[in-house]
């Protein structure tokens, strides 16, 4: 099985470094291999959910090893990656067609998705953590793609933010080790009390300390308060594509190591009920409401929907804080939730940019008679996002209201619940009126301008995903939760 793990990872490697030196001149015959290679990886992450297991691939010394195992957690993320990472390239053969330097966008598109891959396979959080700073290093160029000024500068601003906070995180991994003999940092839960290490610290609550550490650095890849403004930043210069996959993917690398150091390296009694747990839920109700306070105040389309995921993936984050199985199950239906929604959008917002040059919001009026496919799917993706039922967004919301009203944190639970409402109605207000005023303005000329099949097709199965999470969230959910 170790040798599938490696060709998830070696394959879209040795092909994304081939098109950095070699440059493939049929067109057809590149985007063919592209996706081929892309869609084998989807099969073997398919095939690799009937195995479970653990896989040595080399050691550094007789407490650090390199390695990959196979347990559900991986197997939902690497799933879910794959397939998204395989319809937003099809949408990018009509999209990236005009684009000049295709060959090492692909090259970096390529490389990232590798690291995802080794990421989700990682058996301890040496190996994790290696892999999730080669995913930043690996998407900063997707960012500038373009050389110009600006995305330049918001390309240095996001590999600033994800190296900083993967170092605040490394401070903590550092501090596991030291005092209790963390030393292999397997994902088996060595840490599952909250004691005081007086010998080394007074007495600080050390392992607290070093898991909020973790928590709060992986958070920058996540978006969250005070680490979220590369985002704003990255994904209005970034190619539509990129942004999509910034945004609905890569952040969830950083939603990706919090699960594994707070519910595998670690255990929820670390923090629960401590002054850093009650931190860590008001961070992320602060980053709901900032998100969603900032996107409704944007005019620029990509730059709304930014602010949006600063905001949904808190979400996230906040569900994983509650440390109660129903937050927990609200927090991965909206991983999946988000993935489908968010990426739906950010190709929705390339499709108008690529075809009638127009990203400012009051631009947009009478845009659903001209694109009415395109339209329908940012509709209906809106409607997800706001938690409209029976779409996925609106379980995973229900699931981790539910989930913090479970909890001791006293008046914050009730807090959370209102924040969350608060978020719903402010997302209803930044997305809703371009919807509306996209099919229901009247006295527009209407002159038909819908992309072809390559751009309308990924998002048509998207916005079916958004119903099918919903539908099958339960089996989903047993699925990941017997992981942990």
């Amino acid at each position: 099985m170790m040798y599938l793990i490696l060709l998830t990872i070696l394959l879209p490697l040795v092909l994304g470094v081939y098109l950095y030196f070699r440059k493939i001149e049929n067109r057809n015959l590149k985007n063919i291999i592209i996706a081929s290679v892309i869609g084998l990886v989807v099969i073997i992450n398919i095939l690799l959910t009937f195995f479970t297991g653990r896989f040595n691939l080399f050691k550094f010394s007789n407490h650090l090893e390199v390695g990959f195992m196979i347990d559900g957690l991986g197997s939902f993320f690497s799933i879910a990656i794959s397939i998204i990472w395989l319809l937003v390239t099809i949408y990018s053969f009509e999209y990236m067609k005009h684009e000049e330097n295709e060959d090492k966008f692909y090259c970096f598109y390529l490389l990232t998705f590798a690291s995802l891959m080794g990421m989700c396979y990682a058996k301890n959080l040496i190996s994790a953590y290696v892999f999730f700073e080669l995913v930043s290093l690996c998407s900063f160029p997707l960012v500038m793609h373009s050389k110009t000024k600006e995305s330049i500068k918001a390309a240095m601003k996001y590999l600033f933010y994800s190296l900083g906070g993967a170092f605040v995180a490394l401070i903590g991994v550092v501090m596991l080790s030291v005092p209790y003999g963390v030393r292999d940092f397997s994902f088996e839960g060595y840490i599952v009390y909250n004691p005081v290490c007086s010998g080394c610290m007074g007495s600080i609550p050390y392992h607290s300390i070093a898991v909020t550490l973790c928590v709060i650095g992986f958070g920058a890849k996540a978006g969250m308060f005070p680490l979220q403004s590369w985002l704003p930043t990255a994904h209005p210069v970034a190619p539509s594509n990129a942004s999509a996959l910034l945004s609905g993917v890569i952040t969830k690398a950083g939603v990706f190591l919090i699960i594994r150091t707070l519910y595998f390296v670690a255990n929820p009694s670390v923090i629960e009920g401590t002054v850093f747990h009650y931190i860590l839920v008001i961070l992320a109700l602060i980053t709901i409401i900032l998100g969603s306070a900032m996107a409704w105040s944007c005019k620029d389309i990509k730059k709304r929907l930014a602010y949006s995921s600063v905001s949904q993936i808190s979400y996230i984050l906040l569900g994983l804080f509650m440390f109660n199985p129903t937050a927990l199950a609200g927090s991965l239906i909206h991983v999946l939730a988000h993935m489908c929604i968010k990426v739906t959008l950010f190709l929705v917002a390339g499709a108008m940019i690529y075809k009638t040059h127009k990203r400012n919001v009051d631009d947009l009026n009478g845009i659903g008679k001209v694109m009415p496919i395109v339209m329908v799917c940012f509709s209906i993706a809106s409607l997800g996002l706001v938690g409209v039922p029976p779409l996925s967004g609106f379980y995973s919301k229900w699931f981790i209201a539910s989930g913090a009203l479970e909890t001791s944190l006293g008046a914050l639970k009730y807090i959370a619940c209102a924040v969350l409402l608060v978020s719903a109605i402010l997302t209803a207000a930044y997305l809703l009126p371009i919807m509306i005023k996209g099919f229901f303005v009247k006295d527009v000329e209407v002159v038909k301008n819908e992309p072809n099949k390559l751009m309308t097709i990924p998002l048509i199965i998207l916005v079916s995903l958004v119903f099918l999470v919903g539908m099958f969230s339960g089996y989903i959910i047993e699925y990941v939760l017997g992981s942990l």
